[in-house]
Formats: structure tokens, sequence, C-alpha cells
């Protein structure tokens, strides 16, 4: 609605992930940089965590664009499924002829393919999106697919992303083996103050291919303050902002139009809904730091 008021090609906050606006911020080039170099030294099992809207899914979506021809990946995202299901997925994604049948007999076809895929010099990659919702026993299944390996490397490798309460779930007596096999672990956290103010002018750059300002320095402090560095909520914040800024004929969002926008997000009514009235403006304050 507001693309062509300020002249964007397209939509510099959209909140579905797009590897085309990845920020390399030094925490995400370093989770992507660990990505990397876990697969291509074979290493088996990876596990990354962190916060909701922290960008795990874009730095997924980016790696996914970096892996050369040599790299076949499977890509789950639906985690509320059986062991099963977990494998016939697997198959299908890896574009496998199976014959279904029991959960031996697709294990046995998935070993057959990627004994071939090794013979090819090919490497192939499991990466399994929201694994915290993956219950202990499909867990367990993910452990096994970590056996199939040769006498000098593994034939899969697993990236397990998720949030903090994975590594909750991970830390289970029950799990203690498949803990043992996660050779790589890296914790993704929010951007820092000076990150963020890139990070939002970057996606601007990039929607509008200009360096024009759109946020006041106030206004900018303020997005910092009210999301810490969460990317999601950067996101949902300056979309709304554009919005309202579009809607009142405002060429450059100021502080005065981003506190309103604070105060009507669905992230601040949630916090303030809780609280009784006489304690409502100070927690505000406390969101947009004044």
């Amino acid at each position: 609605m507001y693309h062509k008021f300020y002249g964007f090609k397209e939509a510099p906050f959209n909140m579905t992930p797009n590897s085309r606006f990845f920020f390399e911020s030094a925490k995400h080039v370093e989770a992507l940089s660990t990505l990397v170099y876990a697969i291509e030294s074979r290493k088996g099992f990876v596990v990354i965590t962190g916060e909701i809207g922290s960008g795990k899914t874009t730095v997924c979506r980016a790696l996914l664009n970096r892996l050369d021809s040599t790299t076949r990946t499977a890509l789950i995202t639906n985690t509320h499924i059986g062991g099963k299901d977990l494998l016939s997925t697997i198959l299908e994604d890896l574009d496998v002829e199976y014959a279904s049948g029991s959960k031996a007999r697709l294990l046995s076809q998935l070993n057959q393919y990627l004994i071939e895929q090794l013979r090819n010099d090919r490497n192939v990659v499991l990466i399994i999106d929201e694994a915290q919702n993956l219950k202990t026993a499909v867990l367990e299944e993910v452990r096994m697919l970590s056996n199939l390996e040769t006498e000098n490397e593994k034939l899969i490798q697993i990236i397990l992303l998720g949030q903090p309460e994975l590594k909750k779930k991970l830390a289970m007596p029950r799990l203690e083996q498949l803990r043992q096999r996660i050779a790589v672990y890296y914790h993704l956290t929010p951007l820092n103050e000076e990150d963020t103010q890139k990070y939002i002018r970057y996606r601007l750059k990039i929607a509008s291919a200009t360096g024009r300002t759109y946020f006041t320095d106030k206004a900018m402090d303020m997005i910092y303050q009210f999301s810490q560095g969460v990317p999601r909520l950067v996101n949902q914040v300056c979309d709304s902002a554009l919005l309202n800024g579009f809607i009142y004929e405002k060429d450059i969002v100021d502080e005065n139009l981003m506190r309103e926008v604070i105060r009507e997000s669905p992230v601040s009514q949630i916090t303030l809904t809780e609280k009784k009235k006489s304690e409502m403006d100070e927690e505000f304050d406390k969101i947009i730091g004044n």
C-alpha cells in the first residue's frame, strides 16, 4: 500500500524470510559459516537455537542458496509428525522413488540412496526447522539417522533449528545418546543497537535502491528499545510505521509517529494489558526508552 508513496520496488519489511534481505551481522554470518563448515566437513549433527524471530529461518534460506549442486537437501518444516512420516517426508523431499512399508524398510531405502550419493561424491543434508516441536521418540528416530555412516564419515548431515526449548529437550536423560552426537552447537542472539540500525537501513536500501532517509535517529532508537534487536519485531514495527506514515502523508517517520505505532503494537498491547492501569504508562516508557 505504501510502496509507491515511498518509492519502494518491494516490501522492505516483509515478515516472510527472504534470503535476498539476509543481513550479514556478525552473529548471523557466524551462524551461517558454522552451518557451511559443518556440512562441508561432514560433522553429522548440528544444532542452531535462537529466540522466536531471531532469524534462524532466514539463515537457513541463505544456507540453501550457498550450497552447490553436489549437495542434496531435505527441508522439514512440519515437525508435528511421527517417525515413519518423518522418513517418508525425507525420501520425498530428496526425490527418492521408494516403496512404502515399515520404518525399517524406509530406513534401508534411505541408506541405499545415501550410499549412492557418497559414491557420486555428493553430500546429503537434512534440515529440520522448529525442531523443538519434535516428540522425544521422533528425536530418537533422528538420532538413528546419524548412525548411517561409513568407517570414515557420516552419510547424512543433520541440522536441527529451534527455539531455546530445543536445548532443554535435548538435555533430557532419555536423549543423552543424541546429545553426545551433536558436533556443533550455536545459539543465535538478537542484534545489538548498532546492527539493528544497519539492518533497517540495509533492507530499506534493497527495497528502494537509494540511500534516502525514512526514519529519524530518535525513531530508530525507539525501534531498538521496543524490539531489543529481534529482527521479526523490527520488521513488524517498521512496516506498521511506514504504513502509518503513508496514511498521515509523512515523508519521514519521526518519534511522535513511532510512539503511536509502538503503543498500538500487538506486542505492546499483550504486555500492557497484563498490567494495572496505574502501571501502564511506566511500562510503556520503558519500552520506548523515555
